[in-house]
């Protein structure tokens, strides 16, 4: 890099050839542009963008609700940082073609110190819709009755989300969840978790299993 004093011309900004120009410290400055070199990314790199890739995508579309409900932002990581994280750790396995794809077991929608679910299930009803079932324990550390469920549902094969939030209370113990209607003959995966009614804490979620819709 190199200063010059204004000539004729004075000095410039940008681009100019193989030439950059600016200010620097007062100072009009020339540097020439860096030479491109030939990088080759480890197998190491090109993984962990696969596993990064995979999670993001799986990830977006529930951005907001991880968001709220996935931790507390740590420095300049913000929640839905943090899931992403944790998923990219936890939450995938070799598709044994050089990418990955979602452990859904590992999957978390929620994660907190709020008390979780107790004995969930889920049950196959006619018409697209499933019954989700579970355990009443308010009362047991800092689960309330009013603590609200969330549920998720996603569709591998059309790779949507459908969200329920809230679906329900903890004192409910049972609620009928209709999903799409064009997603009969697909199998879903579902999770739930329960935050309290303000929305300021969340429970660690409980992966629900898997159902094909009739």
């Amino acid at each position: 890099m190199g200063t010059f004093s204004k000539g004729i011309l004075g000095g410039f900004s940008g681009k100019v050839g193989n030439v950059v120009g600016a200010r620097w410290r007062g100072k009009d400055v020339m540097r020439s542009l860096p030479t491109r070199g030939t990088y080759t990314a480890t197998q190491l790199q090109i993984e962990q963008r696969e596993r990064f890739k995979t999670a993001v995508m799986f990830l977006t579309p529930i951005k907001n609700l991880l968001s709220a409900y996935f931790g507390k932002p740590q420095g300049d990581k913000s929640s839905f940082n943090l899931a992403t994280g944790y998923h990219i750790k936890n939450a995938l396995l070799p598709d044994g073609l050089g990418g990955y794809v979602i452990d859904y077991p590992k999957v978390l929608i929620g994660k907190g110190d709020l008390r979780g679910i107790s004995n969930g299930g889920v049950t196959l009803d006619t018409n697209q819709e499933v019954t989700i079932s579970w355990d009443d324990n308010s009362g047991q550390g800092n689960a309330a009755t009013t603590d609200e469920l969330v549920v998720v549902g996603y569709c591998e094969a059309l790779g949507l989300f459908e969200t329920a939030n809230p679906a329900g209370t903890r004192n409910l113990t049972t609620v009928q969840l209709p999903l799409p209607a064009y997603w009969a003959g697909q199998e879903i995966q579902l999770w739930a978790t329960f935050v309290t009614a303000d929305h300021k804490q969340a429970a660690t979620s409980t992966y629900l299993g898997a159902v094909t819709l009739t």
